[in-house]
């Protein structure tokens, strides 16, 4: 015959099941407590300096990584040494990142592109900035032999030619020069058609001086009619003339200028 149990007794064995299954548990989450996870929130509290200046000029640092996807843990459950990252953690595979010494001039990595110079700067800027050296290279000027931060003093900077140089004419404009002269190849000159005579004068103030004084059709003219499009281009007078003379007078005399002298003092 089996045992029976009274409602008291059931009770009882209740109470001694429960206890031997949940008292281990108990004694588990005590003995292992959880570890509260660090976030984001939790660094501005304690570094507001530091959003400020992400904040204001973080640039890829504030929009595209947060805190602790740079800074892996906090002290003391990590070393202070190893939370500051190594810049080629993230910025690896392009020659600007192969370079040495990152914080010599990305002095504060919260402002990356708050770029300090220091000695005279060429090869690291190339290494962004590859059509800018290939246009001094090959157009070899008094450009070429600047270091970079001669002429960009910050990181980004467009500075304005009459910083080193002097107007053509009063009434120039910065851009007005950018309009010729390309700054990193400014011998290849080039202009469209509305070019004043008196930019090519500042230069050239002895043919602008005959020209001025002769009163031929040529007299009339702005410089870019006949020299159009690039600097240092001579027209045949064909291009407008086309032949007006016999072959026989042009056997005796091939150039035009035999005759008429000059271009810019036309003799009839």
């Amino acid at each position: 015959m089996g045992m029976r149990y009274g409602y008291r007794e059931v009770g009882v064995l209740l109470l001694v099941v429960s206890f031997i299954f949940f008292i281990p548990i108990a004694f588990s989450a005590e003995e292992k407590p959880k570890t509260p996870e660090l976030t984001n929130e939790d660094c501005i509290k304690c570094h507001p300096k530091i959003v400020m200046q992400v904040e204001e000029k973080g640039g890829k640092h504030k929009t595209e990584v947060g805190c602790l996807d740079c800074h892996e843990g906090h002290p003391p459950m990590v070393a202070k040494e190893e939370i500051i990252p190594s810049c080629d953690m993230c910025h690896s595979g392009e020659p600007h990142f192969q370079l040495k010494n990152c914080m010599g001039c990305h002095t504060n990595p919260h402002t990356p592109l708050a770029i300090k110079f220091k000695g005279k700067i060429v090869s690291a800027c190339l290494t962004c900035h590859s059509k800018e050296g290939k246009e001094l290279k090959e157009h070899p000027s008094a450009h070429t032999k600047l270091a970079c931060n001669q002429c960009h003093t910050h990181h980004r900077e467009i500075p304005p030619c009459f910083r080193c140089h002097s107007a053509h004419t009063a009434e120039m404009k910065n851009q007005d020069c950018l309009a010729c002269h390309p700054p990193h190849k400014p011998l290849v000159i080039t202009y469209g058609t509305n070019i004043p005579n008196s930019y090519c004068a500042a230069c050239h103030d002895d043919i602008a001086d005959i020209l001025n004084k002769n009163h031929t059709k040529h007299h009339e003219l702005a410089c870019v009619y006949c020299h159009r499009g690039k600097h240092a281009v001579v027209p045949a007078c064909e291009t407008c003339h086309g032949a007006p003379h016999p072959q026989t007078m042009l056997a005796k005399f091939p150039q035009c200028v035999d005759c008429h002298k000059d271009a810019h003092n036309l003799v009839k």
